[in-house]
């Protein structure tokens, strides 16, 4: 077995248990739990040392997965998602059936589907959008590569995947577009 496959299995059991996993993302090296669970989300919090009001996002595999947990997938939010060239994470107001943990002040909350063939597959096999957070202490800068990421991370989560550790390519953060269930957008980064 590969360390893909042997990474991907581990992954989901960490997840299904209600375990954080430190794993390989289409932006920079995330720090992921299933969406779906207050308490693993809540364990995210307290290893990066982040507010709760600061909310974290959420990779899934496809349009359909997404439009389990949105009530509303606005057209323009669509229409984005189809011409974007780089990773973007969308904002949407009526997220459904995530942790409350991972919801805005407004009640809204970010998606991004992701293009990246590791975490793409981990969303694919747990059947539920997985927390992607950067792989950091908060307020610090986020990790380029493996090797920047902090111990303290790297020994607090349930799991490390091993799949691109030694991956040199420069990854940056998503771009982040709100986008109102009335098609309203407004660029966050």
């Amino acid at each position: 077995m590969t360390d893909f496959e042997e990474d991907i299995n581990a992954c989901v059991r960490v997840m299904r248990q209600g375990g954080i996993v430190l794993y390989p993302t289409d932006t920079v090296w995330g720090i992921g739990c299933d969406a779906t669970n207050d308490e693993a989300v809540e364990k995210i919090y307290a290893l990066k040392r982040r507010r709760e009001s600061k909310a974290c996002i959420s990779l899934v595999d496809s349009i359909a997965t997404l439009e389990r947990y949105v009530e509303v997938l606005p057209e323009a939010a669509e229409m984005l998602i189809d011409v974007a060239v780089e990773p973007l994470t969308i904002i949407y107001d009526s997220p459904r059936g995530i942790s409350g943990e991972l919801k805005a002040a407004d009640g809204s909350a970010a998606f991004r589907i992701s293009q990246e063939r590791f975490s793409r597959e981990l969303c694919r096999r747990l059947r539920k959008p997985v927390v992607s957070t950067s792989a950091n202490i908060s307020g610090s800068a986020a990790p380029a590569f493996f090797d920047e990421i902090a111990q303290e991370i790297i020994e607090g989560v349930d799991y490390a995947v091993k799949y691109r550790r030694d991956d040199m390519t420069p990854h940056k953060p998503s771009g982040i577009i709100k986008v109102g269930n009335n098609g309203v957008i407004k660029i966050i980064r």
